[in-house]
């Protein structure tokens, strides 16, 4: 409104009072005449506020202000004014929260907003097929009594959404669901759910491929290996043009067999998400063992080897392949150290969790190779696996061993001065004083 109201507010009084001084001076009551003037002009005030106030509480949707003349008039015209400007944005906001409803709604993949508890708040229809949540029932449960699956319940209170979760559906376990959550707003939350079961099927064909031919192999290897052995055994019975032939084809089938031992593994290992047998594990003592073996797989190449071990931190997990992955770390920074060179091994806990690094000062690794680094047989210099006999498989069984045990693997390395492979442990993966005790040690 336009209009100056402490302008049209004194006018108003001026005119009042005008006029009750112009009826006293005909009456020769001025004061009764003033003040029955102010009571008359108050009464139309509190008229016009109890209008106001019976509108605002029983006005149904859209409906005006009442009418008035005057300076209520132009109350009641403003009153208006921002209720057609605030219909028009609603109308705006709501054709828009349709659109999305209605793109939502033709998703394939669920999408479910869920407030900063982590109660639900709205859905798709895909959500009510792949995770089977029911409209109206289900809005404001906690989605953690929806969807039981340990695995979520652990990722979802963890916080730490940077990488997607795969489980079994709620409604049916044969139908496999990938899962991620953004967080937005104020620290609430939108789940992303896709129907992953036709890749999950694919990646299950490929991983009984290749655990089916590795374990097809070892049978004719066996053999192969067998008689070269025992032709290398009786070498003075046989031609000297032919040992070296038969040295050679020894080595390639030991490496050959290291292979299918690391395939076998990497497949065991993606067949189940935890350990089958978790125990406390003495970290300290097994990393002594992997320090002798290292010793002498560095032979009379004089690197030195240090370690630093808490002997009171304990692991819960399985000791076969917490060792099969730290010696991994181990083994390869032997490999790919010079001749003097030093790897130092540390275990130690903080308030994050339990750590293991193995730093080394070997010839490091490029930043581009760095994420790539636990993939199946990735090769940074395809020389390097040639030279150290490795397979390709070590990181990427490290990778699978520690997502087994809750932990993660930090890679940091600069070229010519060494690399540090980290194994990140979460509070709840270490073993109490009590889990540790064992009644030998008593």
């Amino acid at each position: 409104m336009n209009q100056n109201w402490h302008g049209i507010l004194i006018r108003h009084m001026v005119l009042l009072l005008g006029t009750c001084l112009l009826l006293g001076l005909f009456t020769g009551h001025y004061g009764l005449c003033l003040a029955i003037g102010l009571a008359l002009y108050l009464a139309y005030t509190l008229k016009q506020l109890l209008r106001l106030h019976l509108w605002l509480r029983e006005q149904k949707p859209d409906q005006a202000p009442p009418e008035g003349v005057g300076l209520w008039g132009d109350v009641f015209d403003s009153i208006y004014t921002l209720q057609r400007r605030d219909q028009r944005v609603r109308a705006r906001l709501q054709a828009v929260i349709d659109r999305i409803q209605e793109s939502t709604a033709a998703l394939r993949d669920a999408v479910v907003m869920l407030d900063s508890d982590g109660n639900l708040e709205w859905w798709n229809p895909a959500a009510q097929l792949l995770l089977g949540l029911k409209t109206p029932q289900d809005s404001g449960q906690p989605v953690t009594n929806l969807v039981r699956h340990p695995r979520f319940k652990e990722y979802f209170a963890h916080g730490n959404y940077a990488d997607p979760l795969e489980i079994p559906s709620p409604v049916n376990d044969k139908v496999r669901l990938q899962l991620l959550i953004t967080r937005y707003g104020n620290n609430e939350h939108l789940l992303l759910v896709r129907d992953m079961t036709r890749l999950h099927q694919l990646e299950q064909m490929r991983k009984d491929f290749i655990a089916n031919v590795s374990h097809e192999l070892r049978t004719p290897l066996t053999v192969i290996t067998g008689y070269l052995e025992t032709l290398l055994d009786n070498g003075d019975d046989l031609p000297t043009r032919w040992q070296r032939p038969l040295q050679q084809m020894q080595t390639q089938g030991e490496r050959m067999q290291t292979l299918l031992n690391d395939l076998l593994l990497l497949a065991k290992l993606e067949a189940t998400d935890y350990p089958s047998e978790s125990h406390p594990v003495a970290i300290d003592h097994l990393l002594r063992t992997i320090k002798g073996d290292a010793r002498a797989l560095s032979g009379t190449r004089n690197q030195t080897i240090t370690l630093e071990a808490d002997p009171t931190l304990h692991l819960k997990g399985s000791e076969p392949e917490l060792r099969s992955a730290f010696s991994n770390l181990v083994f390869n920074a032997v490999k790919y150290t010079p001749d003097g060179g030093q790897i130092h091994v540390r275990w130690w806990q903080d308030a994050q969790g339990a750590h293991l690094s193995v730093q080394d000062s070997g010839i490091g690794i490029e930043a581009k190779h760095i994420p790539r680094l636990t993939e199946r047989f990735y090769r940074v210099d395809s020389s390097r696996s040639s030279n150290t006999g490795g397979t390709g498989l070590g990181l990427a069984i490290v990778k699978h061993v520690l997502l087994r045990h809750r932990g993660r693997l930090e890679i940091s390395s600069v070229p010519n001065r060494g690399s540090t492979f980290t194994c990140h442990f979460p509070q709840q993966q270490i073993a109490t004083q009590l889990e540790a005790y064992s009644p030998e040690e008593g």
